[in-house]
């Protein structure tokens, strides 16, 4: 009797462990997908005015995400060797300021939509600069994988042409930003791999906390009208995109990583697109047939790039 209550009680653990593990990867990919859509609305009034500027929305966000690991940061730092704490700050600035500001920059012109699928390239963009500047090989199997997801990733430039190249030129800026995310991986595990990754994400954030405050004093933001209810608003959506996109996301998905492995946490980039597409459909962007086709050449090319 007592063989079967403990079998039972192993079995409903592994149906909690399970279905636990399934929550915390919808909610992380709604809480990324929706990234994108906050960057907008911290921008963009719903008439399309100009609220915020892409620097205050991407200083906003790194602040608030800084402000809410302060209580990690002093275990952080005490658990990073000193000759690692530079590289440490460095990976805050290639990892998360810089690519904040290329997507505000992006969205200025080309729908959040669009940026999100986009943002799906970032593993084969990993790969490419593995082989670049890591002098890591591809293997011959992946190639296929790489070209198939840049086809789709190409094809998405020319599918809502503004203004001329406008439209290349600002997806470009978010290309560049996953360049910039798998630039900062591969450096995190050349050199970082002793220490962990919610120290790396406290420690890298919480000192960026004096840049980004300075950028918002520099660019004007405390001489805006920001008791006027837009203005509140756009700092809102910012604040959210910092607390819940980037902080409280980070700690999802390292929790993700130790409960399921990091091939199944990696897997949230196949959820992202489709959670920016449909918040994207819901503000009134026109989603065509060709970006969800173009979509399913890059997600294509990510699986077969991650398939062993």
């Amino acid at each position: 009797m007592f063989k079967i209550i403990q079998a039972l009680s192993i079995s409903g653990q592994k149906v909690i462990r399970n279905n636990l593990k399934w929550f915390l990867f919808s909610l992380l990919c709604i809480i990324w997908g929706s990234s994108f859509i906050l960057m907008k609305l911290g921008m963009f009034a719903i008439d399309g005015s100009p609220l915020l500027s892409p620097l205050q929305v991407a200083a906003i966000r790194i602040l608030t995400s800084g402000i809410v690991l302060i209580p990690f940061a002093l275990k952080a730092f005490s658990q990073i060797p000193k000759d690692l704490r530079k590289m440490v700050l460095f990976s805050g600035w290639l990892g998360s300021f810089i690519p904040a500001i290329l997507f505000c920059v992006a969205e200025l012109k080309i729908d959040s939509a669009l940026a999100g699928t986009l943002n799906a390239v970032t593993p084969l963009s990993t790969l490419v600069i593995g082989w670049a500047f890591f002098k890591i090989k591809i293997p011959a199997s992946k190639i296929s994988g790489v070209l198939i997801g840049f086809a789709g990733c190409s094809l998405l430039f020319f599918l809502k042409p503004v203004k001329g190249n406008e439209n290349s030129f600002y997806g470009l800026l978010v290309i560049a930003a996953t360049l910039c995310y798998g630039w900062n991986a591969l450096l995190v595990k050349q050199h970082l791999t002793g220490v962990s990754s919610l120290s790396i994400a406290a420690a890298a954030f919480t000192g960026l906390i004096p840049f980004s405050f300075a950028l918002l004093v520099f660019t004007g933001y405390f001489s805006l009208p920001l008791h006027s209810y837009a203005y509140i608003k756009a700092s809102s959506a910012a604040t959210l995109l910092g607390v819940l996109g980037t902080a409280f996301a980070s700690v999802i998905f390292y929790r993700l990583v130790k409960m399921a492995g990091p091939v199944f946490a990696s897997l949230v980039t196949y959820g992202i697109p489709f959670v920016a597409i449909a918040w994207g459909f819901i503000y009134g962007e026109s989603i065509g047939v060709l970006q969800v086709v173009a979509l399913g050449f890059i997600l294509a090319g990510v699986y077969l790039v991650n398939k062993k």
